[in-house]
């Protein structure tokens, strides 16, 4: 890969590893250190970055505090399910074909999204208001390459990360086959 992932910790770098070759940087968690950003800066500028944390609320906060700091930053995202082993949440967890899944599917983030989507377009299709939306968005958010989130944030992402409507139709369309 010629972008330069980021993500939390060592553990994570050694799980990307096994599965692509590429550069990296650790944030050492949520307490991002200014050299790090400064890193963080200089890779977009060089080679472009790819932002990779947890699909836990430390992960989205992190996320959140670089994409603020660094704009146009690409997004790859795993499932809880795909992350998970004994109790823990983490890219460490996750298998290479998983992670390399992830990394084909990377989003960037629009500064000004394009609302095309609305509430009513994830209740018309399943995505929130049942009991099973929960459910349904984790399978469209993996097949998009956006994640799980809320209702709320999962409609947000669908207008900042330039989801069509027909890539948004054909997702729901196969999660409904696989589910």
């Amino acid at each position: 890969m010629k972008e330069t992932i980021v993500v939390e910790g060592k553990d994570d770098v050694a799980a990307v590893k096994r599965a692509v070759d590429c550069a990296f940087i650790i944030t050492h968690g949520f307490g991002i250190s200014e050299a790090t950003f400064k890193r963080i800066e200089h890779a977009m500028a060089t080679s472009g970055v790819i932002i990779f944390t947890d699909p836990d609320y430390a992960g989205e906060q992190i996320r959140a505090r670089i994409s603020k700091r660094v704009p146009n930053c690409k997004h790859a995202f795993l499932s809880k399910e795909e992350a998970y082993a004994e109790g823990d949440i983490g890219i460490e967890n996750a298998s290479p074909e998983a992670i390399v899944d992830a990394l084909n599917r990377v989003r960037t983030a629009s500064e000004k999204p394009i609302h095309l989507f609305t509430q009513t377009d994830l209740v018309h299709n399943g995505l929130m208001g049942t009991d099973s939306a929960a459910h349904k968005r984790t399978v469209v958010g993996r097949l998009l390459g956006i994640g799980y989130c809320s209702g709320k944030q999962f409609l947000s992402r669908l207008n900042h990360y330039g989801i069509t409507v027909e890539e948004f139709l054909k997702s729901v369309e196969e999660a409904e086959r696989l589910l």
